[in-house]
């Protein structure tokens, strides 16, 4: 018997009903915010993600699915999508159609990581990016929008991170401090940070090994290395925030695991997650655009896991949110055909619908009902063919009226929209 391959999943019912709603809301709200939504193929040219995040990360070192299609072109499922869509960007002209672009995306990434909770080799991500703003309301504004977002999908304790790593002019000099103050104690430090001390130093800041957290208390902070563009883009941002009803938390270790950001980082939290507790992150990367090709264009992004994001809200969230409007019930095989009808109008206004398929009996018919959760049994018995009408049953209060066929819909809809504001 085949399986699915380790770290992936299939989804179905009922959680698929999860991802339709976080799909649903995502959609709302991106929409509220003016972004447009953005799909890139699956796989890439593997350059385009070595270049763009960094050869010395995680990621490019080893986590990506790469491989050689028939004509000996190396390929790479997308590990993360900033930087395709970056291509996208760049290989359309985008930035020549309009100054400001705003961009969501909801797509699958990959990359060959142990699986754990909420982490698989096949995961999901919803993301935004803002192409062709400088200054720090462009950081904000993506900030607030996660932060609503992720409340409407009923993620709750959530706590912002925020630092800045910043930019070419200042942090070179703030990484050759770095290594003057590591290099001493290099001994002390874990396998994997010793090795990040000669080709990525500042990911040692974001280690999570017990004695490398120990040591880096007393490493120099990014944030009192700031050269003046890079502090007053901070400070304006802190500022904007706070004016905007939006608490953080200053972090000067979160540098975020991927080579392109620049000055701003992010990162949202939640303790329902437990230890391995980021949801959400992001940062500015306004060398990202030039570096692969394109014209400068400053650009700033988060990315959010959708499985994680499912697993933050799973126990705020109602288990019968998407339990089945009307389950319609026959006395009389004869009377399918009439049955099909009025679902057929009913399911043309919203509502949603289900019958019994296998011929069975009255009774079978209500327990399948009940097993599904219905709100309404629609029962048609002879008097009510003949009559014109249908008895409508409650099924969990058993309270049960006769309606004519007439007036069904109205009566539905003031039901309906009276117990969850369906429609």
């Amino acid at each position: 018997m085949f399986k699915s391959i380790r770290g992936t999943k299939d989804i179905f019912q009922p959680e698929i009903f999860r991802w339709q709603r976080l799909e649903s809301i995502v959609h709302k709200v991106m929409k509220n915010y003016n972004f447009t939504e953005i799909r890139t193929p699956i796989f890439e040219e593997t350059s385009l993600f070595a270049r763009g995040i960094g050869n010395e990360t995680d990621i490019v070192g080893k986590e990506m699915y790469t491989f050689k299609d028939k004509s000996d072109n190396s390929l790479t499922l997308k590990p993360e999508m900033t930087a395709a869509v970056v291509r996208a960007f760049i290989q359309h002209n985008l930035g020549e159609i309009r100054s400001v672009n705003k961009f969501y995306y909801i797509s699958p990434m990959f990359r060959q990581e142990r699986p754990q909770s909420g982490r698989l080799r096949q995961f999901h991500q919803v993301g935004a990016e803002i192409f062709g703003v400088k200054n720090y309301t462009a950081d904000g504004e993506l900030i607030i929008l996660a932060f609503d977002l992720l409340e409407q999908l009923n993620v709750k304790n959530l706590e912002l991170h925020l630092n800045s790593v910043g930019c070419q002019n200042c942090r070179p000099n703030f990484i050759k401090k770095l290594v003057e103050y590591f290099e001493p104690i290099k001994e002390k430090l874990s396998l994997e940070s010793q090795h990040r001390l000669n080709k990525n130093p500042l990911r040692i800041l974001d280690s999570k090994d017990e004695k490398d957290i120990e040591i880096k208390q007393n490493a120099p902070s990014i944030l009192d290395n700031l050269c003046d563009e890079c502090k007053s883009h901070y400070e304006g941002l802190k500022d904007f925030l706070l004016k905007n009803n939006i608490s953080f938390i200053e972090n000067p270790y979160l540098v975020r695991g991927l080579d392109y950001y620049t000055k701003t980082a992010f990162e949202f939290t939640s303790s329902d997650l437990g230890a391995q507790n980021a949801i959400c992150g992001g940062g500015r990367y306004d060398l990202l655009v030039e570096q692969l090709g394109g014209k400068p264009t400053p650009g700033v992004g988060w990315a959010c896991g959708i499985e994680r994001i499912l697993l933050a809200s799973e126990k705020y969230e109602d288990p019968l949110e998407n339990r089945l409007d009307v389950y319609f019930v026959i006395q009389r095989q004869d009377y399918k055909i009439k049955a099909f009808q009025i679902l057929r109008e009913l399911r043309k206004n919203n509502f949603t619908c289900e019958m019994d398929l296998l011929d069975r009996s009255l009774k079978a018919q209500m327990r399948e009902a009940n097993r599904l959760n219905a709100k309404f049994a629609l029962i048609l018995g002879d008097e009510e063919f003949q009559k014109n009408s249908v008895i409508v049953k409650e099924l969990v209060s058993g309270h049960q009226e006769e309606i004519l066929l007439d007036n069904l819909l109205d009566y539905l809809r003031e039901k309906i929209n009276f117990t969850n504001g369906k429609n």
